[in-house]
């Protein structure tokens, strides 16, 4: 077959497969060339998931009626000219190829009318452009683009749409993504004649919240943190999910680089490391991220769909990301009655004001003692019956501690030998004790860690642990980091370790299972070809000897020893989630107690 110049149309059917995937695709497109228009207010109306009809009005700048062809006219765009321009994108659309791809697969209509004409002008066609003359048209400033029948001479793209909730779900999705990122705009969105979603334009911070609780849910604002990060030529903003809110899957994320929506796998890597510590791996966190840096810095002319990037300094862009969202996390405390107000610039959306299961405060050192004196609790204790909590009996009388100290309160009881129940100013807090204990030890690890040397208690008796050959080759060569984690080792034979020194909170633990674990985690460490992923790995070492230390189920506790751990758990970081993601406590309100038992009613 010779070679030969494609035609026009096929051409821009051909574009029409990597812009158009589908009628969410096209939704993008047109939406996002409205709010480039400076529009206010945009009306979406879509039909049969938007197979049958996609309308899109606002009232932007419009468009020219000397322009309307040129704008169905392949590589016309009036958002760069030159290649200075490109390399500094700052609209949301550049690539001019959208409006003719759209108009090749669909029966397409465009009117528009600038704020000094008198009347709208419309172009259009089925598959290719009808007339080049624009035709009068009754319109208010603004523009308006139909799209009907989509895929209608392209049957074979027509086959691969899912069903009609599905592709207006996308379409939906999108509309809610987007509104979250451009709160100058209102949005509305209709289906089939139904209105779905109606947001105003949302300038005040209280109008900021509403919008965030429209697209994500009052329980996303009541679980959230805010956060506004400036340094090294980036600001992040917008608000982070507290860990215990952590999702089963992904429906909860939006990230935006420079007012654009992105899914990029490097951001997505640092925030998957910054929430590590304190999440399941199998959940995944929630938050909504602006990153706002110089346009020089990011390349959005990666994708045809605009959705990944590409930034010149990628390295400093992961670790602001990460370093911003770990030390907000780290800075967590317990604070089951304190509201948290944070004030930002006008630009950043995060609330002004919302209540937090937590507030931040500076990292202070850790401790693991029980010389708190508890409080007396007068009839509380002698009403726990004796066949269902485990504790230590009444202590003598001492002097009240006043409970607005201590925000995780005072210790009353151990019931089954599992949960700490404790009495604060809220109501009654319930903790897992092992959990907690937890993290409290892993945070102390990863301190001394940080400080050159984790403590190390020599044997008396060197205990000797059978491996297999290959577990016991790669814990030699690892000798020396496990050193530093207080783990002394020496190899006596092919598949024989000498025990010699261990950490003090391992001293009774089954060592032989601990050093096949370590085993197992070598090639992680070997593998890991970022100094972040090497820290990661070395950081679940010490999780397992943290968890292995911690107390056991049915272990009784003293009154002291139950409030040194709250006190422990105050000044920890990341105390609300053991070292696997799972909480640690959880607060009960007297409001919450009185509904149990009808008081008031």
């Amino acid at each position: 077959m010779p070679i030969r110049i494609l035609p026009d149309q096929l051409v821009n059917q051909i574009k029409a497969g990597e812009v158009v995937e589908r009628p969410a695709a096209v939704v993008k497109e047109l939406v996002e060339n409205s709010l480039d228009a400076g529009a206010t207010r945009v009306e979406i109306e879509v039909e049969q998931g938007g197979l049958g009809l996609i309308r899109i009005r606002d009232n932007g700048g419009g468009i020219a009626k000397d322009e309307l062809p040129l704008a169905l006219q392949r590589h016309a765009t009036s958002k760069i000219a030159q290649l200075d321009d490109l390399e500094r994108v700052a609209s949301l659309g550049f690539r001019g190829e959208a409006l003719p791809s759209i108009l090749s697969v669909s029966r397409f209509s465009l009117t528009s009318r600038t704020a000094e004409a008198a009347h709208g002008w419309q172009v259009g066609g089925a598959g290719t452009l009808d007339q080049e003359a624009p035709q009068p048209a009754a319109h208010a400033p603004g523009t308006s683009v139909e799209v009907r029948d989509l895929f209608f001479n392209t049957p074979a793209r027509r086959k691969f749409m899912k069903a009609e909730s599905t592709e207006f779900r996308n379409i939906s999705q999108f509309v809610g993504r987007i509104a979250l990122a451009h709160f100058q705009a209102g949005f509305t969105l209709r289906h089939n004649q139904r209105r779905t979603l109606d947001l105003a334009p949302a300038l005040s911070q209280a109008e900021r919240e509403a919008r965030i609780a429209q697209v994500c849910g009052e329980d996303f604002l009541a679980n959230a943190v805010a956060i506004d990060e400036q340094r090294m030529g980036m600001r992040l903003s917008g608000w982070v999910g507290l860990p215990s809110f952590a999702r089963t899957q992904t429906d909860l994320q939006f990230l935006y680089v420079n007012g654009r929506a992105v899914r990029d796998k490097l951001l997505a890597h640092a925030l998957r490391r910054a929430f590590a510590d304190v999440m399941h791996s199998t959940h995944h966190p929630a938050f909504v991220l602006y990153l706002e840096l110089d346009p020089a810095l990011v390349d959005v002319n990666v994708h045809p769909q605009k959705t990944e990037v590409r930034f010149r300094e990628s390295s400093r862009v992961h670790d602001f990301l990460f370093g911003a969202v770990h030390q907000l996390l780290r800075r967590l405390r317990p604070e089951p009655e304190q509201h948290h107000q944070a004030r930002f610039a006008e630009a950043s959306p995060p609330p002004q004001q919302q209540p937090m299961r937590y507030a931040t405060a500076p990292s202070p050192s850790l401790a693991l003692d029980a010389r708190e004196p508890p409080v007396r609790l007068e009839n509380t204790w002698a009403a726990l019956r004796p066949e269902s909590v485990a504790a230590s009996p009444q202590p003598a009388p001492v002097t009240t501690v006043s409970e607005e100290e201590y925000p995780l309160g005072h210790a009353l009881a151990q019931l089954h030998g599992i949960y700490i129940l404790a009495q604060n100013r809220r109501g009654l807090l319930l903790v897992d004790a092992h959990a907690a204990h937890e993290r409290v030890i892993y945070e102390q690890f990863k301190r001394q860690l940080a400080d050159g040397q984790i403590a190390s208690q020599a044997l008396l008796v060197p205990e000797r642990v059978a491996l297999h050959e290959d577990e016991a080759d790669a814990l030699e060569a690892r000798s020396d980091e496990l050193r530093r984690y207080g783990l002394a080792l020496d190899r006596l034979g092919p598949g024989t370790l000498v025990v010699r020194a261990v950490p003090p909170l391992l001293a009774r633990q089954d060592i032989a299972n601990l050093l096949r674990e370590l085993a197992g985690a070598d090639q992680l460490t070997a593998t890991a070809n970022h100094l972040g992923e090497v820290l990661d790995a070395q950081h679940r070492v010490m999780a397992d000897m943290a968890c292995k230390a911690a107390i056991k189920a049915n272990r009784r506790l003293s009154l002291p020893e139950m409030d040194a751990l709250l006190r422990d758990m105050e000044r920890t970081e990341l105390s609300g989630q053991c070292n696997h993601g799972r909480p640690t406590w959880v607060q009960i309100g007297m409001d919450e107690l009185d509904r149990l038992f009808l008081r008031g009613r």
